[in-house]
């Protein structure tokens, strides 16, 4: 029975090593990808072909040394077989689950880190658990585990971080003083030189960092290599460099050369040796199995010495982890999403939506860079700020194309750097991380580069130190979590760890393949290409955005009679959530004015109207603006909520707390003109949604009134009507907000309807001409609009476009 249970526990790791493989991908594409997807050097099925032969070859070329699964973090003849297979799976189990948050986030962490520190978190417990049950002291925890080990790979995370950084930004900043970013000038004098030291730097790695210890060398291959490795570098160099500098001379671009070299090279060397970070420990769990099966003996008695010992991993499992790399390379969307985390914070384009925001300890660095940069700019000569100024001066922008997030040069430095520091470090023989070395070099190059300036800085500097702070926070997980496991292993026996692996596969399934993530939404506009497009997403986001900000707003006041702060806070995170993604949808709109796609910056007549014109995206502008300031509105109210039920505060009744719950009908009303409106954007939706406005405000304004008095004879608290008025301007902000927003989407309408011929819109059922007023309820007051409604006509005028106010002006003239 027991053997039955240990064959089916190595059966689930070999299934968690597929789902490692899996995660693992995910985050470590990053390190070879980036450069050739953010430069577009080539087609994406062109750079991921090229990745994909890397990772088959380097997998498939391994040398399948697992000691660091086997041996490195603890002493396994210290070990049974049963506590070494708890062991192991407590560490698949946090490592799985640790990278799978990491990539949901879209943060690139060391799987190395991971596996290291998981390999100590549960060996520790392990040993705690084994000395505590046999009464031997703790301090003996020394002869089971390997904590020097730790101070080793810490020092030399600090230590790979800084250096990388360092490095990135002084290469940088010399090749840009050569090339310059005009490389079509400069490529024919320095294009061969540049080549050679990129090749030979690439070469260097595959052949120290690859090669030498693939399984398929031979070690009288393997020294020559050793012996021979100047006169090989330098050959590699001079034919590199001559044939770049004739490809250069006949203007062909060798920079793709460099980059797709790159991009295999470490491809290669991350299948190669980062593999044991996946499957090192399900398969140093099979070979336990296969010693322990043999020696009849019981699996509590069964040392693992059998673990000391290095052996090389069949070459069939080698292969199959190179496949499911590459599979996994090609469909995960997660995989893309670490990659461009990384592009987001190199990119040298700046004023669009940053991907982090920005922190405290961003802004103090950033302040204190400034000062630093203006005292350098004190000390140096005015001519080489000059010259350094000339050599910076970047490529107009061309309108209709989409900028790079970085240019070549920039690429092939981040490719052929974190080579060569690779390389340096494997033959000093020093642990380091591929993830932190490339990523760092990356975010050193972009500041050398220019691309952090005063727009962009605080947010790409914040971003640094949260994926930063991430990778060390990596550590502290990953051995915490890998302790909790392995104490639930322990206490509980088997069960509990086939429960966990079960749990899992779950997670790991509902995360990648049944959840979908906000990010994968995007900016809907970002994809129309005509008037009718925009039109098309403002009528579709209109309707839906009143909804969610109508639902938080009686949700908050339902959980705010209920006295409920846990269901305030839930409503209260989701208000914000409904901000943050109607400002991310609002803020397209500078890249539809960048975007000559949609029309140049004159306005058209409509004769000459184009597919796109600014006239649309000037409508687009105002109602997303307008419904952001009523999501603003919105959470605000709750905000305070919050703070009221928080201090415990009391919660008001009778005709205060029914004059909000009537209020919440009529903007459901109104709820469904906005829907009408989604559907078809007629006069008579808006004028329906005017009235019902006008309605709601002078309910409010009675209900204002009537405050004075129930204070006094309800006494009601200062904080009381405090929030009451807060939750009544609130509704009247989302309502008034709401009708700008109806009125500028009727406008919109007519602008495609009649190509900008405006009309004024006939009621016969108001009489108050709907002013600006009411996009500024905060300022205005309302008292003056009328009690009853009257059945005289009234014409209601929409807002005007550029366009329109241009062509006024000069019939006028």
């Amino acid at each position: 029975m027991l053997e039955s249970l240990f064959v089916v526990l190595v059966g689930c790791l070999l299934a968690l090593a597929v789902l490692d493989l899996f995660v693992g991908v995910s985050n470590d594409a990053v390190n070879f990808l980036n450069s050739a997807v953010g430069t577009r050097i080539a087609p994406l099925y062109v750079v991921m072909a090229v990745a994909s032969v890397g990772v088959l070859l380097g997998a498939t070329f391994s040398s399948g040394m697992m000691e660091v699964a086997r041996k490195g973090m603890f002493h396994p003849e210290m070990f049974s077989y049963a506590e070494i297979m708890m062991i192991f799976g407590s560490v698949m189990i946090s490592d799985i689950l640790l990278l799978n948050l990491f990539n949901s986030l879209g943060l690139p962490t060391s799987t190395t880190v991971s596996i290291v520190f998981e390999l100590l978190g549960a060996a520790v417990f392990a040993s705690f658990y084994k000395l505590y049950t046999n009464g031997v002291p703790l301090v003996e925890i020394f002869t089971y585990v390997k904590l020097d080990r730790t101070a080793t790979i810490v020092s030399a995370i600090l230590l790979s971080v800084v250096i990388a950084f360092i490095c990135g930004m002084a290469v940088q900043f010399l090749c840009r003083i050569f090339f310059t970013f005009w490389l079509n000038r400069t490529v024919k004098y320095y294009g061969g030189i540049f080549m050679g030291l990129s090749i030979t730097a690439i070469m260097y790695f595959l052949l120290i960092k690859g090669a030498k210890h693939a399984s398929f060398m031979k070690p009288e291959y393997v020294e020559f290599i050793d012996a021979n490795v100047s006169e090989i570098m330098w050959g590699i160099f001079a034919v590199s460099a001559v044939l770049g500098q004739i490809l250069a001379l006949a203007k062909v671009n060798i920079f793709r050369i460099i980059i797709l070299s790159g991009t295999f090279a470490l491809a290669f060397s991350f299948a190669g040796n980062d593999l044991v970070n996946f499957i090192g420990v399900p398969l140093a769990a099979l070979d336990s199995y296969k010693a322990w099966s043999v020696s009849e003996m019981p699996s509590v008695s069964y040392m693992m010495e059998v673990l000391n010992e290095n052996t090389r991993s069949d070459s069939i499992f080698l292969f199959l982890a190179g496949v499911i790399m590459c599979v996994t390379l090609w469909t995960s969307k997660k995989a893309r999403r670490v990659v461009q985390t990384s592009i987001n914070l190199s990119s040298s384009s700046s004023g669009e939506r940053e991907q982090f925001g920005a922190s405290t300890l961003g802004r103090v660095l950033t302040r204190g860079g400034l000062g630093v940069s203006r005292a350098v700019y004190a000390v140096l000569p005015d001519s080489v700020i000059s010259y350094i100024g000339k050599r910076y001066r970047k490529l107009p922008v061309v309108k209709g194309q989409i900028p790079l997030p970085f240019d070549y040069v920039r690429a092939s430095i981040n490719l052929v750097l974190a080579s060569a520091l690779i390389s340096m470090a494997t033959s000093f023989k020093l642990p380091l991380s591929t993830t932190y070395v490339t990523f760092m070099v990356a975010m050193g190059s972009s500041f050398a580069d220019g691309a952090w300036d005063r727009e962009s800085a605080v947010y790409r500097i914040s971003g640094v130190i949260t994926v930063v702070a991430g990778w060390f926070l990596t550590g502290i997980c990953a051995f915490s979590f890998a302790c909790f496991i392995s104490f639930l292993v322990f206490s509980t026996g088997l069960f509990i760890e086939f429960a966990l692996i079960i749990c899992v596969f779950g997670v790991v399934v509902y995360t990648n393949f049944i959840r979908k993530s906000k990010t994968e939404k995007g900016s809907s506009i970002l994809k129309a290409m005509s008037d009718a497009e925009i039109l098309s997403t403002v009528t579709k986001a209109v309707p839906n955005f009143y909804d969610l900000n109508m639902d938080c707003i009686k949700r908050g006041i339902n959980a705010f009679f209920e006295d409920n702060e846990f269901k305030l806070r839930k409503t209260r995170n989701k208000a914000s959530n409904v901000q943050e993604e109607i400002s991310q949808e609002r803020s397209s709109y500078y890249s539809l004015a960048l975007d000559d796609r949609y029309g140049s910056l004159e306005v058209k007549s409509s004769k000459n109207k184009s597919s796109g014109t600014i006239d649309a995206k000037f409508f687009y502008y105002l109602v997303f603006s307008n419904m952001r300031e009523a999501s603003k509105s919105v959470r605000y109210a709750l905000d305070q909520a919050v703070d009221h039920v928080a201090n415990r505060h009391t919660i008001f009744g009778g005709a205060m707390r029914q004059s909000l719950i009537d209020l919440v009908k009529r903007i459901e009303r109104i709820s469904q003109d906005m829907h009408a409106i989604g559907d078809n954007p007629t006069a008579e939706n808006v004028e329906n949604i005017v009235k019902h406005a006008k309605k709601l405000n002078r309910d409010i304004d009675r209900c204002q009134m009537n405050l004075v008095s129930i204070i006094g004879k309800e006494r009601v608290s200062m904080h009381s009507s405090e929030i009451y008025l807060t939750f009544l301007q609130s509704i009247r902000d989302m309502a008034n907000r709401y009708v700008a927003v109806s009125m500028q989407g009727r406008a919109l309408a007519e602008l495609v309807e009649n190509n900008a011929v405006m009309t004024p819109i006939d009621s016969s059922q108001l009489q108050t001409e709907v002013m600006p007023a009411s996009l500024n309820s905060h300022k205005e007051n309302m008292m003056e609009l009328e009690e009853t409604e009257s059945e005289t006509s009234e014409t209601i005028y929409l807002p005007k476009s550029p366009a329109q106010l241009e062509a006024e002006s000069d019939s006028k003239k």
